[in-house]
């Protein structure tokens, strides 16, 4: 059954790759620069955002990962449609 999704749900996801992206350019970014303090203060601040809004996320639609790497509710709503890689 394809559960029904609020703009919320849209916007949250859209938060959720952006910062997703920062955080993949600043990796690469600091395997060539591991030294680079202010890129490091830049990865953790972006790292904490996202925990910020994957919580955020988790709390109204369920989880993001599986296999016990986001809480699930109850009832299991892993389950429940649309996964976030299906919209």
């Amino acid at each position: 059954m394809q559960k029904t999704v609020d703009e919320n749900y849209y916007k949250l996801l859209h938060e959720l790759q952006a910062v997703d992206f920062v955080l993949v350019e600043l990796n690469l970014y600091l395997d060539t620069h591991p030294g680079d303090a202010n890129a490091i203060q830049q990865y953790n601040h972006y790292s904490q955002i996202r925990h910020q809004i994957a919580h955020k996320y988790e709390s109204q639609y369920g989880p993001l990962k599986n296999f016990g790497q986001s809480y699930a509710g109850t009832p299991f709503n892993w389950i429940d449609a649309p996964w976030p890689w299906q919209v």
